[in-house]
């Protein structure tokens, strides 16, 4: 397959061109064009449009090697997650090296017990480069990603021992508003790899499963579907503030949610609606960062659109 996600390409019969959006497989892929349809078509039917360069390519700055002066930076070695401007169902990878060392960096994929070499290659310090591109729409699908990174310096400076990290990423990895990436241009999803390693104390891990007989809460049993709508949680919402509104909604979901993790609920729908959209950025954030939750997404489409968000418990 001589083409990649992200690639602007042009039909050989028709008078049609777009963006590369899917891989269907070693002689398919999806075409985007203007109308955002994807088209599945022949790869031996399209041409690559040459002097266009999608957005997601090497930055310059990846091939520079810049003088590290002042303080030798030892951290910041991330996964900047940018989407494609022009096509923007696809997403790039690139492997952020904020770091003053030189890396030695190796991406592997693990699907169903299938291993690929993605990329392997020498990044400078305060460098960056892409290594990896996917359909965003297909999250549930990507493989487990393995990164083996080694550290390098002529300077005199201990190198940190190789850095191995194995990453199954999730739909709350991107519910989080864009930051800005180091390095780049464009704003998008940070994910860090060089983390330290999270100390677990288990007396405190053993207090937060356990309380006294005194604090125990007796939760019912949830619906399945958790309507959040104002209207069906409160007779006075008329009079009510916006923020008031938010508050009391939010304080539903909390009771729902934790009523469904004490009942061992596999998963759960909060109906939410779209409007505009305050309530289920504030929903994706709590959910982000709850240690019970495996994922999220959109739940139902064809009946809901964006206006219902389904949970998986862990």
């Amino acid at each position: 397959m001589k083409y990649k996600l992200g690639d602007f390409v042009r039909f050989v019969d028709e008078k049609m061109e777009g963006f590369v959006t899917r891989i269907i497989d070693d002689q398919m892929i999806g075409v985007t064009g203007e109308d955002e349809f994807e088209i599945p078509v022949l790869a031996s039917k399209v041409t690559t449009v040459h002097g266009y360069e999608p957005a997601g390519s090497k930055p310059k700055i990846a091939n520079e090697v810049p003088v590290i002066t002042g303080e030798f930076e030892k951290k910041g070695i991330y996964i900047g997650v940018v989407a494609d401007a022009k096509a923007n169902s696809v997403v790039h990878f690139y492997l952020v090296n904020n770091t003053s060392f030189h890396l030695l960096a190796v991406l592997s994929t693990e699907k169903q017990q299938v291993f690929k070499g993605e990329f392997a290659d020498a990044i400078g310090p305060k460098s960056a480069v892409k290594i990896y591109s996917a359909q965003l729409a297909d999250l549930q699908l990507w493989p487990k990603f393995i990164f083996n990174i080694i550290y390098s310096t002529k300077q005199n400076v201990e190198p940190p021992a190789p850095l191995v990290v194995q990453e199954k990423f999730k739909a709350k990895d991107f519910s989080t508003s864009k930051k800005s990436i180091p390095l780049l241009t464009e704003p998008g999803w940070l994910i860090r790899l060089d983390e330290p390693e999270m100390v677990i104390d288990a007396q405190k891990l053993k207090e937060s499963f356990f309380k006294s007989a005194e604090e125990k809460v007796v939760l019912d049993k949830p619906v399945s579907e958790v309507d959040l709508h104002i209207e069906k949680l409160r007779d006075d919402y008329q009079f009510l503030q916006s923020s008031e509104i938010l508050n009391i909604q939010l304080a539903h979901f909390h009771k729902a949610l934790d009523a469904a993790i004490v009942h061992q609920l596999p998963d759960m729908v909060f109906i939410h609606g779209a409007g505009n959209g305050t309530l289920r950025n504030e929903l994706h954030k709590l959910l982000g960062k709850h240690p019970k939750v495996q994922t999220f997404m959109d739940a139902r489409k064809e009946k809901f659109g964006y206006g219902a968000t389904k949970v998986i418990f862990k």
